[in-house]
């Protein structure tokens, strides 16, 4: 596929009656770090031909458990000759043109963050940041790119950040949710600084790995557990950086919660604004109930998306948190990828079809 196609404003025929959507979850990939090399200094080629990457986590290189393997990708999605997510061409084929998506978020995985040599992760994510640029925004206007920091040095994210600021090829910056410490702690606080000055959302998303066990009660058996695992990471993040005081700090700051889940949200907020009435002498910097920085700060993509029974359930949650707090989500090519024909099979009016599909994404992310 052309350049010249790829930066048309229509969409395919067979796709052009379809509800325009706004996919807030797609996963490019450098096929390996050489692709990157373009834009790393000749030290850190040769660090990486030499020492490789090394992370805070073991496993980090290749998950432990093999239904994440290969890249935990659907069998589909590999391109001839390349990898999932690293075809551009490809991707527009099988799925933004079929599903017209008018509007998609990048999210690169495995991008150097977390590395623990923090002048190597500051460099290869300033790479990962390049790449997306030349070799996806700009041939395609559909997508918007994420900032990838080095988000254990928040000196150098901030650089980074600041770096992007007005660059409309980006979106937000991508963070990941299991780190070194609790994200609301104040050594990330120059993150949040620099993108509310930049007025760039944080993604925080799935995966990461800061050192410690990746659940709560320590290391896992099973693939399903570091799945279900992924709620109680975002969970909390979202209770340390409403208690911290985050939103009180940078009242603009937008917060998206990405690959989690979300009706873990109404239950996390009914138990902090419970115990908020009883403690709250503990935190005088808090000047609302938790639940109502949720509200004003926090929204959630949809993918993995819960499936109650009565699904009727579900609709009763988004109510709870408003429609304006949900973002589509794909996960593009995952193999737990949410086909949008299909997901979502609950009643909804035209305009909460509207929002949860596009107009939330385009709000949240300044996009007209």
């Amino acid at each position: 596929m052309t350049v010249d196609v790829l930066n048309r404003s229509g969409i395919q025929p067979e796709a052009a009656s379809r509800l325009a959507i706004a996919d807030c979850d797609i996963h490019p990939r450098a096929s390996s770090l050489k692709v990157l090399y373009p834009w790393l200094a000749k030290r850190w080629q040769e660090h990486l031909e030499t020492f490789g990457m090394l992370n805070r986590q073991p496993w980090e290189k290749g998950p432990a458990y093999p239904k994440a393997q290969p890249q935990a990708s659907r069998r589909d999605a590999w391109p001839p000759g390349g990898q999932p997510g690293s075809d551009l061409g490809f991707m527009a084929a099988q799925h933004l043109d079929p599903n017209n998506v008018t509007l998609g978020i990048l999210n690169p995985l495995g991008a150097g963050q977390g590395a623990q040599n923090p002048d190597l992760s500051a460099a290869v994510t300033h790479a990962i940041n390049e790449w997306q640029v030349a070799e996806w925004t700009s041939k395609d206007s559909r997508l918007r790119a994420s900032v990838v920091v080095p988000y254990e040095d928040a000196v150098a994210s901030a650089k980074e950040i600041a770096l992007r600021a007005g660059d409309r090829n980006f979106a937000q910056v991508l963070l990941l949710s299991r780190t070194a410490s609790p994200l609301g702690q104040r050594q990330y606080w120059p993150i949040y600084e620099a993108a509310e000055a930049a007025g760039l959302p944080v993604g925080i998303h799935a995966f990461g790995y800061g050192g410690s066990a990746i659940t709560a009660g320590g290391w896992p058996s099973y693939y399903i557990e570091e799945m279900v695992g992924h709620a109680q990471a975002q969970q909390a993040v979202t209770a340390s950086m409403i208690l911290e005081g985050v939103f009180e700090r940078f009242p603009k700051l937008k917060v998206v919660m990405i690959e989690g889940g979300v009706c873990w949200a109404a239950a996390l907020m009914w138990r902090l604004d419970a115990h908020y009435r009883k403690l709250k002498q503990e935190l005088p910097h808090l000047q609302r109930l938790p639940s109502e920085y949720l509200r004003s700060n926090i929204w959630f993509t949809t993918q993995p998306i819960e499936e109650p029974e009565p699904r009727s359930q579900l609709a009763e949650v988004f109510d709870w948190m408003g429609w304006d707090r949900i973002l589509f989500a794909t996960d593009y090519p995952h193999w737990d990828f949410d086909d949008p024909a299909h997901a979502l099979p609950i009643r909804m009016t035209e305009t909460q079809r509207r929002q949860v599909f596009l107009e939330n994404a385009k709000s949240v992310f300044g996009i007209t």
